[in-house]
C-alpha cells in the first residue's frame, strides 16, 4: 500500500504497513488526528507506536525532556502533542511516514482547504443536516455494545438522537441506547459559574436523555475519588504529560472506567466547537483582535505553570509564541475577498481545528484506551470539518450566537433548555474540600526531587494556604499542575537535559 491511498480511507485510523518484498514501512494516521501515532529514530531505523511509552521500550530510544521540548509543552501551542519528549515526533494529523532504501520522508495526504461557498442559507443547514447525520449514524458500526457520552449540550445530544434513532432502526424500536454523564457531589448547591462554564450540567443531561429516550446513567464522583493518588498516578501515566487540567481528567478517566463496565465504543460531542465556532474565543473581541493563539487569553492556561525565572529565561517563550503563530497563520488558506471579520474567523477555525482540537483528542483516546473503551467522533468526520470550514462565518452565526448551523439542524432532536442553552465547558467540581486536598497535594509535590527547577515556588507558595473556598479556576489549575508534573517525575523518571 502506498501513501497515495490513504485519501481513500474514512474514519479514525492509525497503523503500519511493512512491505517485506519492497523493504519498505509506512506509516499512516487519520486526518483529523483522532488516532495517535509517534515514532522515534533509532540507531537502525525507526521504533514506532501509538503513546511514546511504547517508544521507550526500545532499547535505542530514550526518555529525554529538553530546554526545547519542555517550551513545547509548556507552551501550549500544541504543534504535536504531548511534545514534551526530546526526539519524539508525531506523524501529523493526514501524514505519513515511508522508510525504504532510499531512506526516511514524511508528508500529508489530507490538509484542510478552503473553497468558495456557493450553496444559499437553507441548502447550507440541509446540508449540514445531512453530514452531521450521516457521521453519526456511520460510527454505529460494531460488534460489540455501544453507548454515548451525553453531558446536556447541543453537542452531545445531537449525536446521541442521531444514534439513538439509529439503533432504533437497525434493531427494531425497543432498542435502547445507553447514555453516560459525569457530575460531583453536591454541584448542585456548589455551581458558580466561569467563562467557560455557565450551568450545571445535570438537568439538562437527564432531560435530553428522556426526550430521546437513552438508559441515562450519571457518575457522581467525591472529592476522595478526585484527589485519590491511585488515580491521579494513572491518568498522568497514561497521559505521558505532565500538563493536564487536574480533576477534569480524573472524573474522565473514571467516567471511561465506569461506562466500560458495559459498553466498548461510546460515541462523544468532541471537535463540534471547533468546527462550527463554540468558544468564547470565536466571539469575544479582545481574543479576536489579539496577536496570540486565542485560547492564551481565555481558558487560564496561559499563567497556570508559573515556571522558574532561570528555566524560563532560557526557554524564551514570547519569542517562541510569536515565531509559532506567525507560522501558524502562514498556514491558514483564505479564499481572494474576504473581509476583516471573515479572514479573523477563518484563522481562529483553522487554529482550533488543527491545534486546540489536538490535545482534547489526545485526552479522550489516552484515557478512554487506558480502559479499553473506544471514543469515537462524529464531527471529526472530513467531509463535514471540510464543508464547514467553508461556510461564511455570518451563516455560522446567523442566530446572533454560538454553533447556529449546529443549532439549526437540531430541531426536533433536542429538547428546548438545550436549545436555549449557551456553551457549557467540561464541568469541575466546586467542592472546597477538593481544594483544601488539591492545596495538601501540591506541598507533598514540591517536595519531590526536580520539581522546584521546574516551578517557580514564590508564585506556587502563596495559594498552599489560601482559603479554599476563594481559590479561584486559574489559582487551581496552577496547583493541579504542580501535582501532576511531580507524579510525571515519580513516574516517567525522565532524562532531564535542561
Amino acid at each position: 500500500m502506498g501513501h497515495g491511498r490513504l485519501g481513500r480511507l474514512e474514519g479514525m485510523f492509525a497503523f503500519a504497513v511493512w512491505d517485506q518484498a519492497a523493504g519498505r514501512l509506512l506509516l499512516g494516521r487519520d486526518r483529523l488526528g483522532v488516532k495517535p501515532l509517534y515514532w522515534a529514530r533509532t540507531p537502525h531505523g525507526v521504533a514506532f507506536g501509538s503513546e511514546p511509552k511504547a517508544l521507550f521500550a526500545h532499547p535505542g530510544v530514550d526518555p529525554v525532556v529538553d530546554l526545547a521540548s519542555l517550551r513545547e509543552a509548556y507552551g501550549l501551542l500544541f504543534s504535536g502533542w504531548p511534545g514534551v519528549w526530546a526526539g519524539v515526533e508525531e506523524i501529523e494529523p493526514g501524514g505519513y511516514l515511508v522508510l525504504d532504501p532510499t531512506g526516511l520522508r514524511t508528508g500529508r495526504y489530507w490538509q484542510l482547504g478552503v473553497a468558495p461557498h456557493e450553496d444559499d442559507p437553507d441548502t447550507t443547514v440541509e446540508r449540514v443536516r445531512h453530514l452531521v447525520e450521516q457521521a453519526s449514524c456511520s460510527r454505529l458500526e460494531a460488534d460489540v455494545p455501544i453507548c454515548s457520552l451525553l453531558s446536556g449540550g447541543l453537542d452531545s445530544t445531537v449525536v446521541t438522537a442521531h444514534a439513538a434513532a439509529e439503533l432504533r432502526r437497525r434493531s427494531g424500536p425497543d432498542a435502547v441506547l445507553r447514555s453516560y454523564a459525569v457530575d460531583y457531589r453536591d454541584q448542585a448547591q456548589r455551581f458558580t459559574g466561569d467563562v467557560l462554564r455557565t450551568g450545571h450540567d445535570t438537568p439538562f443531561a437527564a432531560e435530553a436523555g428522556a426526550h430521546i429516550g437513552t438508559a441515562h446513567e450519571v457518575t457522581v464522583l467525591d472529592p476522595a475519588d478526585l484527589l485519590d493518588l491511585e488515580h491521579r498516578r494513572a491518568v498522568v501515566a497514561c497521559r505521558d504529560s505532565p500538563i493536564g487540567v487536574g480533576d477534569m481528567d480524573t472524573s474522565l478517566y473514571l467516567l471511561f472506567g465506569r461506562i466500560r463496565e458495559h459498553s466498548t465504543v461510546a460515541l462523544s460531542g468532541e471537535a463540534a466547537d471547533e468546527v462550527f465556532g463554540g468558544y468564547p474565543w470565536f466571539h469575544a473581541a479582545r481574543p479576536r483582535e489579539a496577536a496570540t493563539f486565542p485560547w492564551l487569553l481565555v481558558t487560564g492556561d496561559d499563567a497556570a505553570v508559573p515556571l522558574h525565572p532561570d528555566l524560563a529565561a532560557r526557554m524564551r517563550m514570547p519569542e517562541y509564541r510569536a515565531d509559532t503563530y506567525a507560522s501558524a497563520l502562514a498556514a491558514v488558506p483564505h479564499l481572494d475577498g474576504e473581509t476583516p471579520v471573515e479572514h479573523r474567523s477563518r484563522e481562529l477555525q483553522h487554529l482550533s481545528l488543527t491545534r486546540w482540537l489536538r490535545q482534547l483528542l489526545h485526552r479522550k483516546d489516552r484515557l478512554s484506551m487506558a480502559h479499553g473503551l473506544e471514543v469515537r467522533v462524529p464531527y471529526c468526520d472530513h467531509r463535514l470539518v471540510e464543508y464547514a470550514f467553508s461556510i461564511p462565518w455570518a451563516l455560522h452565526t446567523h442566530d446572533g450566537r454560538e454553533k447556529s448551523l449546529l443549532r439549526a439542524v437540531a430541531g426536533k432532536l433536542a429538547p428546548q433548555s438545550v436549545l436555549d442553552r449557551p456553551k457549557n465547558h467540561y464541568p469541575a467540581t466546586h467542592d472546597p474540600g477538593y481544594n483544601r486536598g488539591l492545596q495538601q497535594l501540591a506541598r507533598t509535590g514540591l517536595d519531590v526531587e526536580r520539581v522546584t527547577d521546574i516551578v517557580d515556588v514564590t508564585r506556587i507558595a502563596p495559594l498552599l494556604d489560601a482559603p479554599a473556598e476563594g481559590l479561584d479556576w486559574g489559582h487551581r489549575l496552577r496547583l493541579e499542575r504542580v501535582v501532576d508534573l511531580a507524579l510525571w517525575l515519580e513516574h516517567h523518571r525522565p532524562d532531564l537535559r535542561l
